[in-house]
């Protein structure tokens, strides 16, 4: 596979299509190693954005969910992933579901361009019971510019993000939830001319562990805790307090109802 249009003299539209079916499975291999889904987890991703990561957890028999602030943009993912996939309109700031409600919940690309992420991360470790996974732009790579990646990554050029690095994630991580266990890797080690003559270079590097990728990720565990519900939810569903579970799908439940 030929990915550098200088080189290989292909038409832009073909390099594009070539080199992003190979960014995205490496994304892909990397997500799939750390996060291992299994049959039957609810999974929720934040800003779904075309779908592409649910379909990931899809393909291994998950229960999947995308959230986006875009109406428009939820249509296409419905369309494109079917009726069997769960929708729902919101800000990954405030997220509409009840604490604990999801085994997996995805921030892929999601903490670059949000105005507070500190707070989106404290909204998916709260609707989490299991694990989070954090996908973003790494800020220390020998894959090229800034630019450069925006472009590879299918960000707008002229669309202002962070790139973070990984103690930066993990100090944003340990500020939220304290100590814990992390496990965590890279992908896209080089820059794009490097794969059109030796794309073998890329699968001897280990994944795990590696901080040199363009695309780095890592997977927060979460455990099962008892939060208390906002206090309008427990007078409108006369909830007890003292009741050692969460409530889920009510503040789900009670979004959807007020969208009718």
């Amino acid at each position: 596979m030929v990915f550098d249009q200088n080189t290989a003299n292909l038409p832009r539209k073909n390099l594009k299509s070539a080199f992003g079916q190979y960014i995205f499975s490496r994304q892909k291999e990397l997500i799939l190693y750390l996060v291992a889904p299994c049959s039957g987890e609810r999974i929720l991703d934040v800003n779904c954005d075309t779908g592409d990561h649910l379909q990931i957890f899809k393909e291994k028999w998950c229960s999947v969910t995308g959230i986006n602030p875009s109406a428009q943009i939820l249509q296409k993912v419905k369309n494109k992933l079917g009726a069997d996939t769960e929708i729902v309109t919101g800000k990954a700031d405030d997220l509409p579901f009840s604490d604990n409600e999801f085994d997996i919940v995805t921030l892929i690309n999601v903490l670059e361009t949000a105005k507070n992420p500190k707070k989106v991360l404290s909204e998916a470790i709260r609707v989490c019971r299991g694990r989070v996974f954090i996908g973003f732009l790494n800020n220390l790579t020998l894959a090229g510019t800034k630019q450069r990646l925006k472009e590879l990554f299918g960000l707008p050029l002229s669309q202002e993000i962070r790139f973070f690095r990984l103690n930066e994630i993990k100090c944003m991580v340990e500020g939220t939830i304290g100590n814990t266990k992390i496990k965590w890797g890279s992908v896209l080690y080089f820059p794009a001319f490097v794969y059109s003559f030796f794309e073998e270079l890329e699968e001897m590097l280990p994944l795990e562990n590696n901080p040199l990728g363009a695309f780095t990720g890592l997977v927060v565990p979460v455990k099962y805790t008892f939060q208390t519900v906002q206090t309008p939810l427990m007078e409108s569903f006369n909830m007890n307090r003292k009741a050692q579970r969460a409530a889920p799908g009510t503040a789900r439940d009670m979004v959807q109802e007020m969208q009718k």
